[in-house]
């Protein structure tokens, strides 16, 4: 492969008809290699599937077994960041809680 593979989240447009259809994308999602999640919404005709491939793969892979025209609506890269750069995150660090009592002694400031 020329591209490599990355993390991302795809939602893609199918005619799913019936129960049938469902479950023959449900099946061929299934027994792809690199897929780690999938939703099918019957309703609103669309698969969100998430893993380590390239997108495009996907959707021949499921125009050829379902036979059916599969549009690409969405792309998401869930790596977020290029290959070698590595931002390290602070971790969270809480205010400073400041009591709202006064100190017992005032301190001044030595004017020289």
């Amino acid at each position: 492969m020329s591209e490599k593979q990355r993390q991302c989240c795809v939602v893609m447009r199918i005619n799913l008809d019936c129960n049938a259809c469902c479950r023959k994308v449900r099946r061929i999602v299934i027994n792809m290699k690199g897929i780690d999640t999938h939703m099918i919404e019957k309703k609103e005709d669309r698969i969100i599937v998430c893993g380590r491939f390239r997108p495009s793969d996907v959707v021949v892979k499921l125009q050829k077994k379902m036979k059916r025209r599969v549009e690409i609506l969405e792309v998401g890269d869930l790596t977020g960041r290029e290959e070698g750069f590595h931002d390290h995150e602070t971790p969270y660090e809480p205010e400073h809680e400041y009591s709202e009592q006064q100190p017992d002694h005032m301190t001044m400031p030595l004017l020289f």
